[in-house]
């Protein structure tokens, strides 16, 4: 595999697609491609075999990266469900559309309908839009996948563990577990519930049912550009598998649940090519958090980096991410330059020629990364916000400012065995600077060498306290929006 730590610019030649030349820069213009996001749960950026080894195979994920560029300072726009979701949809940092955390059942709150995502702008340039999984930005109509733009959706209005069962698999009778509250978990149409999720076997059918309906989707828009959100349940707890790869992986239940998304990758893959369209589809493979850790055997890893699920530490907020695009996106590539959920939405409007959003996002069109573009940077620094609107670090290059806050951790505690969760801590964080490029474990504080870099640092973070505040120094958001509002009833 060829690494290119700058993604420098080469120029290929590609068979079987003829591509435009745009006359004043002589750069290729991509051919308006198909795209498929595959958006996993709480994956950690070592639980691809490609990023990092693991105890069990992932043959046709490593066959993605084979085929395409694997980026390796990709980040989620928050390390948390509901956060991330909106920030991948709509371009934005999660705060600045008023959306934080992870939306329970029940939640008042929900994506504001007059967000445009990455489907509804997608259908301004004639695109056919489909969502399969896990939604998680509004439990009910009208919050639900296809008032935001999407034709057709199939899938989990929320976390699939957000249901009346214990960690043991059981139903919850007790009145006084939190769990006895959760109503029983739908897998929706549409709008409309088709069946529930009662147990633990109900959830090994997720993987293979979102596929099935992919592949569906594929199939039969073929003939047309079309854009395909898949948000697979997995890897989040409860994890499950169906009995054909239960105990196969020979890495307990979660080397089982890892082949299966695998599995599931491999069909999207070979169903694209079998419709003739893969070379000209555009498919990405990423996370939307890291994993959740204190479930011990049934989480995944971080590759060596802090924390996990729940933080802005590495480990929280840096995931896997494969882009492979046969007609456009040179074979065997790694690209380290600094990228994010939120550069999809300009990225893939750019490519499909459609408009970009009225209203202001953060995204960044990152193509410039994907075609090698000479000396392409597009992105420089990251904004860490977490809960409501905690500024908790920046990054700029490859130095990271992690700002005083409190956080969780998970090192106090044991973690979790056999689904059951072990617990995580609440510590005051100090602030710090860390050369991820040379420590990307967050490990060494050298802020006292290099307090040049702390103070280029305070002027990216009082630049976004500016304009998107800062709960923390108590500073208020300029330009933030507010979400959308689901009426209790009680109004």
């Amino acid at each position: 595999m060829k690494v290119y730590n700058y993604c420098c610019f080469i120029v290929l030649l590609f068979t079987g697609i003829v591509n435009r030349v745009d006359a004043q820069s002589g750069l290729q213009k991509a051919p308006r491609p198909n795209m498929v996001v595959i958006f996993m749960d709480d994956m950690g950026y070592g639980d691809p075999e490609c990023y990092a080894g693991a105890p069990y195979k992932t043959p046709a994920i490593n066959k993605l990266a084979a085929e395409g560029m694997r980026f390796t300072n990709f980040y989620a726009a928050q390390a948390v469900c509901s956060a991330s979701r909106a920030g991948l949809l709509t371009g934005c940092y999660p705060n600045r559309i008023g959306m934080h955390g992870a939306l329970m059942p029940w939640a008042t709150l929900a994506l504001n309908p007059a967000e445009e995502t990455i489907a509804s702008t997608l259908k301004k340039a004639g695109y056919r839009t489909g969502m399969i999984g896990k939604w998680h930005l509004g439990a009910k109509a009208p919050f639900l996948p296809m008032h935001y733009g999407f034709d057709e959706y199939l899938g989990l209005p929320y976390s699939n563990d957000m249901w009346p069962v214990g960690y043991d698999g059981k139903p919850v009778t007790d009145t006084t577990d939190r769990k006895f509250k959760y109503p029983p978990l739908p897998l929706l149409e549409g709008d409309r519930p088709v069946r529930f999720i009662k147990t633990l076997e109900d959830q090994g059918t997720l993987t293979a049912t979102y596929t099935e309906r992919a592949c569906d989707f594929i199939k039969r828009n073929k003939k047309n550009p079309f854009f395909l959100y898949l948000a697979h349940s997995m890897v989040h707890v409860p994890i499950a598998a169906s009995p054909r790869f239960l105990g196969k992986s020979g890495a307990g239940l979660f080397g089982d649940v890892m082949m299966e998304v695998d599995w599931s990758v491999s069909e999207i893959m070979r169903t694209l090519k079998e419709q003739g369209i893969d070379r000209n589809t555009l498919v990405v493979f990423t996370s939307d958090n890291g994993p959740w850790l204190t479930f011990g055997d049934h989480a995944g890893n971080t590759g060596g980096l802090r924390e996990g699920k729940g933080s802005s530490w590495e480990g929280g907020q840096r995931e896997p991410c494969i882009v492979r695009w046969p007609a456009m996106v040179p074979a065997g590539t790694v690209c380290n330059n600094l990228s994010a959920t939120i550069d999809l939405l300009p990225t893939l409007a750019g490519l499909a020629g459609a408009p970009l959003p009225r209203q202001k996002i953060d995204g960044i069109d990152i193509s410039s990364l994907l075609f090698m573009k000479e000396g392409a940077n597009p992105r420089d620094e990251l904004a860490y916000y977490y809960g409501r609107n905690n500024l908790e670090a920046v990054r700029k290059g490859s130095w990271k400012l992690v700002l005083p806050h409190r956080g969780q951790t998970y090192k106090t505690y044991m973690p979790g065995k056999n689904g059951f969760p072990g617990g995580y801590a609440d510590v005051a964080v100090p602030q710090a600077l860390y050369d991820l490029a040379h420590d990307p474990g967050e490990t060494q504080d050298v802020q006292k060498a290099h307090p040049e870099m702390v103070a280029v640092l305070m002027e990216v973070a009082g630049r976004y306290r500016r304009t998107l505040g800062d709960d923390l120094t108590k500073t208020p958001c300029a330009e933030c929006r507010e979400p959308g509002k689901i009426p209790t009833g009680k109004e």
